[in-house]
């Protein structure tokens, strides 16, 4: 098993009003939890790197649904990793693009001018003009070839999708459907399962058939027209990226030993429930993997990338001064890949 490299909690102050800032950043904080109207400007102090931190001046983030689950704190087990009573990490932003501005005097890796992007859901903070990370957090060089705003998108979504392919062990012809190929994570899981070798059904609206069949899905359907649980076709893998089905639903399209996996914790908790009990029983299973990031996969997204192998499905742009109305957009569940917002 692999573990996420150390990363050092920041904790922001809110400056009280009137009391001037030296040296300061324009950020986008959330000091309680709720909706995306929780979101507002301010200006806080600019991080200074210590001996082995990179300071990043932000050009590029996103707005996806780690950043919008911890400042909903709708789930409330979320609680226990940003703070019971109010989030202890008042900067949001878990994916980013950017440059290095600064360096600490033991950094080896980087240097100042290099542009970089990655992804860091332990203590967010690309809401921000310029972020503070260990200089051997998941970063990684900027693909070539790849602007700010094509680069920021290319973590979250994917790194939910890969963590779930390899806890399934999906091998080479394997039989995958995947419901909702066109979001952040299902787009980024039908390019790596062809990536692997997979036979891909996906499962998306009708605006989109020709978008999803662009990203290398080996069959398509129309969810408003035909009901994939009815099918006829059998699965080795059901990879729900919109957490829409259930277990129950889609069992009578799992082979003898299918797979069952949703990026959802289902009612009541029912996909974590299931997923500690049916591995036991020597049948269809479902899967809950607990997602975990490092950098080693940062840098196999960055190949695919540059391979033409993956390449993240881009929405809408907008500039940081309209995140909150960004935001409500990417909650109406009707985005199509990413919501990248442009900060430099």
């Amino acid at each position: 098993m692999q573990f996420a490299p150390t990363v050092e909690i920041y904790s922001i102050i809110v400056p009280q009003k009137n009391i001037q800032i030296s040296n300061p950043m324009k950020a986008i904080l959330h000091t309680r939890y709720g909706s995306p109207d929780v979101l507002h400007f301010a200006e806080v102090p600019k991080p200074t790197p210590k001996d082995h931190e990179l300071l990043i001046r932000i050009h590029a983030t996103t707005v996806n649904r780690t950043d919008c689950g911890f400042r909903s704190a709708e789930y409330v087990i979320s609680r226990l990793f940003s703070g019971l009573i109010k989030p202890k990490n008042q900067i949001l932003g878990s994916e980013f693009a950017g440059t290095i501005e600064a360096i600490g005097k033991g950094v080896t890796s980087y240097k100042v001018g290099d542009a970089v992007f990655g992804y860091n859901d332990a203590t967010f903070g690309a809401y921000a003009e310029y972020c503070a990370l260990p200089e051997n957090a998941c970063i990684a060089p900027l693909p070539r070839n790849f602007t700010f705003e094509e680069a920021a998108p290319i973590c979250e979504g994917a790194h939910y999708a890969l963590c779930d392919i390899r806890a399934a062990k999906i091998t080479r012809g394997q039989r995958v459907l995947v419901n909702g190929g066109t979001g952040a994570i299902g787009s980024a899981a039908v390019q790596l399962l062809k990536h692997f070798g997979a036979w891909v059904t996906a499962v998306c609206a009708t605006p989109h058939l020709e978008l999803v069949r662009s990203l290398g899905a080996d069959v398509v359907i129309d969810y408003t027209r035909e009901d994939f649980t009815q099918l006829d076709e059998k699965f080795d893998v059901v990879f729900d990226a919109v957490g829409k089905s259930s277990f129950t639903a889609c069992k009578k399209i799992l082979t003898k030993r299918g797979i069952y996996m949703s990026t959802e914790l289902g009612t009541n908790c029912s996909n974590v429930g299931l997923a500690l009990i049916t591995p036991f029983l020597g049948g269809r299973k479902v899967l809950f993997p607990i997602p975990t990031n490092t950098r080693e996969d940062v840098i196999f997204l960055r190949e695919l990338v540059e391979s033409g192998a993956y390449r993240p499905v881009i929405d809408r742009t907008y500039p940081l001064e309209q995140l909150v109305e960004a935001t409500r957009y990417v909650e109406t569940g009707q985005k199509v890949g990413n919501v990248v917002i442009k900060v430099a």
